[in-house]
């Protein structure tokens, strides 16, 4: 199973018209502060994104009300899920997302949670996984790498369970023959974090997670998992040069409660919209290699579709 961007690209088809939100007569306007929900803990990918988004359009003046980031993260996700399907105002309540927007849902069926009831509002990018060492560990390519897990007793952490970090760990496991005693965390800042202090011995961050103990020459990258080499390390190759068809990324994406008004949900588009096409908005993608992708409502929907039965693959394949 190959989730690439290539695929993502093709579900997007043509990119819309840049929406002109400060002129746009919108129906709806938010009348309170916007309760910004974030499906993770703090410090990793989609909290740095939903506090960067906040940034920008409060800055820009965007908003008649904050966006008010809300940290969520038990559970895989699972409170985030619960929290937006049983919002008392869902036309002030909206989600930034992971792939455990899907996963989740599958691997707790109890929950109740049909994420295509959810209300699209952006697609904002695909975050790219990285095999990440600490430098100490005296490995420097992919095949060391592999040997050392096979001495035995290797640990890694990602990411809650079931879930992103956790499907590639997988994977890896199973097409390196590999046995790796993983860890889950909240999120991705906690994962790097203990990476750098050497609590546990790999992680898969995306780059935004490790930049900071990249930077400071703390941590290694191995591999990616993505389509191509990534321009921020060009000396890493990718998972594909292994002779591997697999790579995989996450979704930056932000949704709207279940249950939201059709002028609330308009607001909303064109607000992150006209937050994608900003210069800060551009810079950042860049500077945290994410890959650029949007979506219309319509795209989205079909996206959301074909990521829930490529999951359901690969949870199954992970005996999830």
């Amino acid at each position: 199973m190959s989730i690439t961007k290539r695929t993502f690209i093709a579900l997007a088809g043509a990119t819309a018209l840049t929406a002109t939100f400060a002129n746009s007569a919108a129906a709806f306007e938010p009348t309170k502060p916007i309760d910004f929900v974030i499906m993770a803990g703090a410090g990793g990918g989609a909290d740095q994104i939903a506090r960067f988004i906040q940034s920008v359009a409060e800055k820009k003046k965007l908003t008649v009300r904050p966006l008010v980031p809300n940290n969520k993260g038990g559970g895989s996700g699972a409170e985030a899920l619960i929290a937006l399907k049983g919002a008392s105002d869902p036309d002030h309540t909206i989600l930034v997302t992971l792939n455990s927007f899907f996963t989740t849902p599958l691997r707790q069926e109890n929950l109740g949670i049909d994420v295509t009831t959810f209300t699209p509002v952006a697609m904002m990018g695909v975050d790219p996984f990285v095999l990440w060492v600490h430098k100490d560990s005296g490995i420097t390519d992919f095949d060391q790498w592999v040997a050392k897990v096979k001495e035995g007793g290797y640990v890694m952490g990602g990411t809650g369970k079931g879930q992103e970090d956790s499907l590639v760990i997988t994977w890896l496991e199973q097409n390196f023959d590999l046995d790796i005693k993983y860890i889950p965390y909240k999120g991705g800042g906690a994962v790097a974090k203990d990476l750098a202090g050497q609590q546990i011995m790999a992680s898969v961050n995306n780059p935004a997670e490790t930049k900071g103990f990249y930077a400071s020459g703390d941590v290694v990258p191995l591999l990616a998992f993505s389509d191509e080499r990534m321009p921020a390390f060009p000396d890493v190759p990718t998972v594909k040069e292994l002779g591997k068809d697999f790579s995989y990324y996450n979704q930056r994406a932000v949704v709207g409660a279940p249950g939201m008004s059709d002028d609330a949900a308009k607001y909303y588009q064109d607000l992150f919209q006209t937050i994608y096409d900003t210069e800060e908005w551009q810079g950042y993608m860049e500077s945290e290699s994410l890959s650029p992708l949007w979506m219309n409502p319509e795209e989205q929907k079909e996206y959301w579709n074909t990521q829930i039965e490529n999951h359901k693959e690969l949870l199954a394949k992970m005996g999830e």
